[in-house]
């Protein structure tokens, strides 16, 4: 079936149109915008028309770009969308949800369990079956951390209210951030993710951690000093835990304005990149993972998936 998905995250507004069975799935086009859906929700509550209106901007353009790959057999494209932390916060919703529906496109704003379920299916699809793997999703506005075998599901997820504009919003409020800022933002963090990680018991110990999203792909592409982000290049590429940490202490050292001009990082990134690597390094030492591997895999591969495997003809 030729299926698509759009993620719309607390910063990163995404699409996903592919061929597919269970057993295979050919990419036909991806797409980005950073839209920044989350922008001030962490003190406010609310979504703003103006980040509502940069949404709609982006979902017009997926819609204009999936249907160019409509055909007379499949004129309609059956297409997933689904909101995360941003939407999942604020108390209008509806007034987003409304906008989409104008477009044709019905969204569901997932809880961070179901976030955490469809990434891990997405990201670990790659790995050969009963792999043990860990998952990690540094959002803008939560980051799922999950547990398990590929190919059989998870044994242990969650979904913090952690993400990389979040924590800039509440800490990282000086350009460059002091140093005092970062050990809070740090702090904060870790006392959440060592908390969760000392009370799990897990049957059998993950061997490798998968990173998807912005943070990683980005720490890849500047760590590989990459003028023009070349997927097959950051996917299943690794870091270790000092590279990242490093990168992290050099990012934080420069103004916003400095960091728009850092080879490997797309300048709409540079005002939460060093949150997110702040998120990345301190989930990496909470969970005893030295080096993690990025992976172009990802919640909209879960989405593709689940629409397979439920049959699911949304929008």
């Amino acid at each position: 079936m030729r299926l698509a998905a759009i993620d719309i995250g607390t910063v990163t507004s995404r699409l996903l149109v592919a061929d597919a069975t269970l057993a295979n799935m050919t990419v036909l086009a991806k797409d980005y915008e950073v839209t920044n859906l989350g922008e001030g929700i962490d003190a406010s509550g609310r979504l703003t028309k103006a980040a509502i209106k940069r949404v709609a901007d982006a979902v017009d353009r997926f819609i204009s770009l999936r249907d160019s790959f409509a055909t007379p057999d499949e004129p309609q494209i059956p297409t997933m969308c689904v909101s995360t932390s941003a939407a999942r916060d604020a108390e209008n919703s509806g007034e987003f949800a409304d906008m989409l529906a104008a477009r044709g496109v019905r969204v569901e704003v997932i809880s961070g369990d179901a976030e955490a379920s469809l990434t891990f299916a997405g990201a670990s699809s790659a790995c050969a079956s009963g792999a043990d793997v860990a998952v990690i999703d540094v959002g803008g506005g939560s980051t799922e951390v999950s547990f398990g075998q590929a190919g059989e599901g998870i044994q242990a997820a969650r979904s913090f209210d952690i993400g990389c504009r979040r924590m800039t919003e509440r800490f990282l409020l000086t350009d460059p951030p002091t140093a005092t800022e970062l050990q809070q933002a740090s702090a904060w963090a870790r006392g959440q993710f060592e908390g969760w990680a000392e009370g799990q018991e897990l049957a059998r110990t993950p061997r490798e951690l998968i990173a998807v999203a912005g943070t990683a792909t980005s720490a890849i592409s500047m760590w590989k000093k990459m003028a023009e982000y070349d997927a097959n290049q950051v996917h299943g590429a690794s870091m270790s835990l000092d590279a990242l940490e490093g990168l992290r202490d050099e990012l934080a050292g420069m103004t916003e304005q400095e960091r728009e001009h850092v080879v490997g990082l797309d300048p709409r990134r540079a005002p939460v990149i060093v949150a997110g690597l702040v998120i990345l390094s301190e989930a990496m030492r909470a969970f005893d993972m030295h080096r993690f591997t990025a992976s172009e895999s990802d919640i909209l591969q879960g989405m593709i998936s689940f629409m397979l495997k439920n049959h699911v003809r949304a929008s």
